[in-house]
C-alpha cells in the first residue's frame, strides 16, 4: 500500500450500533447492506453480524452474488425486487425475499411453479411516493394471487421523513400502515434507523436498520454519539508534502484561499477520485496528530491542502483524519452541504478498506 490512502473499518463498531438500535422483544432487525454496505464492504459487515442478524438487506438481485459466495446464507431483502423474469427464477435458489412494488413483479412470479416462487414481501406506499402499491389496492392483490395470500407475506412501507421525528407526516403514514396491516393481519415493516430509535410505535414486526448501523446519524440535527452509535469508517490519508505559504499567497486551484498570515499548508493524498466531496470548502475540518486543521484551497482529483499552521512537528507521512473516529462523518458532510450517506457510500474503490 504505497500511498497509505486507506478506509479502517471497525466490526467492533458495527456490531455495537446494531445492538444499540435493534430494538429486540417482538420486532427482529434486518441490517442494511446494500451498495456495498454504504462503502463498508458488505461482506466484512455481514461477517461482522453473522451471530447476531438474521436477514440482511441489498437493493438489486445482483448483490446477492457475492454475499453468497463469501459463505453468506442469511435470507437476503431485496428492496427493489425483481428488474426481470430472470431475477424471479433465480430468487428462491438463492434465498432471496423479493419486496414486490408492482404488477409485472407479480406477473413474472405468477407464471413461475409453486415449488420456485421464492419468498415475497409487499410494498405499500403510504406516502414516500417512490415505490409500493397503493394502500387501498393490497387487498384486491391478496385477492387476485392465491399463492401470495398463502404467503402471508410481510408488508413494508417507508417514512418519507423519519430524520425528522416531530414532521406530522410520520404520523399519518403510521396510521395508514398500522390501519392496514391491522385490517389484513399481516407481519409488517416500517422503521428504519431514525425510526426505530425515536417512534417506537413503528417498529411492528421487523425494522430495517441502515445509516445508524455505519455510525453516522439518522435523525437530523442530534449526533450519532447521542444515540450510543460509533463511527464505522475512518477515512485515513498521509501528508505528501509540505510548503511555506507567505501572507497574501494563494492555494490550490483558481486561487480560493489566500493565506491570512505566514502559513504551513500539507498537501495530502485524497481527492475526488477517491470520494472525497470536490465542493467540501475551505474550513472543512480534518484530524492531524489529535488536533483539527482546515481544508484550503480547492479539492483536486488525488489531492487536497490543508493549513496546519498551528500544530506542532507536522511531518512527512503523518495520518491526517477525513472522517471517523476522532471528527464525525456528519459534520463534514454538513460542511460539505450534502449528507454522510453521499460520503460514505462513495468512497472509491481506490481506496482499500482495511479492517482495524
Amino acid at each position: 500500500m504505497s500511498r497509505s490512502t486507506r478506509a479502517i473499518i471497525n466490526p467492533d463498531a458495527i456490531r455495537n450500533n446494531f445492538r444499540q438500535l435493534n430494538p429486540g422483544r417482538d420486532c427482529t432487525a434486518i441490517a442494511v447492506i446494500k451498495a456495498d454496505a454504504y462503502g463498508h464492504g458488505a461482506i466484512t459487515v455481514a461477517k461482522a453480524l453473522a451471530e447476531q442478524c438474521e436477514c440482511f438487506a441489498i437493493a438489486i438481485c445482483d448483490e446477492a452474488v457475492t454475499l453468497r459466495k463469501a459463505g453468506i446464507n442469511q435470507p437476503l431483502l431485496v428492496l427493489e425486487g425483481p428488474h426481470d423474469a430472470d431475477d424471479c427464477r433465480a430468487a428462491r435458489a438463492g434465498n432471496l425475499i423479493l419486496l414486490v412494488h408492482n404488477q409485472q413483479q407479480l406477473a413474472w412470479l405468477d407464471e413461475l411453479e409453486q415449488a420456485q416462487r421464492p419468498e415475497v414481501w409487499l410494498k405499500v406506499d403510504t406516502g414516500m411516493h417512490r415505490l409500493g402499491f397503493n394502500a387501498d389496492d393490497i387487498a384486491m392483490v391478496l385477492r387476485n394471487y392465491d399463492w401470495l395470500n398463502q404467503q402471508q407475506p410481510v408488508l413494508v412501507s417507508h417514512f418519507a421523513c423519519a430524520d425528522d421525528p416531530d414532521n406530522p407526516n410520520n404520523a399519518a403514514q403510521l396510521q395508514q400502515f398500522l390501519a392496514l396491516k391491522g385490517s389484513l393481519a399481516l407481519p409488517g415493516c416500517m422503521a428504519n434507523s431514525a425510526a426505530t430509535l425515536c417512534n417506537p410505535a413503528s417498529q411492528a414486526d421487523w425494522c430495517r436498520l441502515g445509516i445508524g448501523l455505519y455510525g453516522a446519524s439518522p435523525v437530523t440535527g442530534h449526533a450519532a454519539a447521542e444515540y450510543g452509535l460509533t463511527p464505522a469508517m475512518t477515512l485515513i490519508a498521509q501528508i505528501i508534502a509540505l510548503h511555506n505559504v507567505k501572507q497574501g499567497e494563494t492555494v490550490g486551484y483558481s486561487q480560493t484561499w489566500t493565506a491570512p498570515r505566514d502559513s504551513v499548508i500539507a498537501t495530502v493524498g485524497i481527492g475526488y477520485a477517491d470520494g472525497y466531496p470536490r465542493h467540501c470548502p475551505n474550513g472543512t475540518p480534518v484530524v492531524v496528530r489529535g488536533q483539527r486543521g482546515q481544508l484550503v484551497g480547492r479539492v483536486s482529483m488525488d489531492m487536497i491542502t490543508i493549513d496546519v499552521t498551528h500544530i506542532a512537528e507536522v511531518a512527512l507521512g503523518d495520518d491526517v483524519e477525513l472522517w471517523g473516529a476522532q471528527l464525525p462523518v456528519d459534520e463534514v458532510a454538513d460542511r460539505a452541504g450534502t449528507i454522510s450517506y453521499e460520503l460514505i457510500t462513495r468512497v472509491s474503490a481506490r481506496v482499500p478498506r482495511v479492517t482495524g
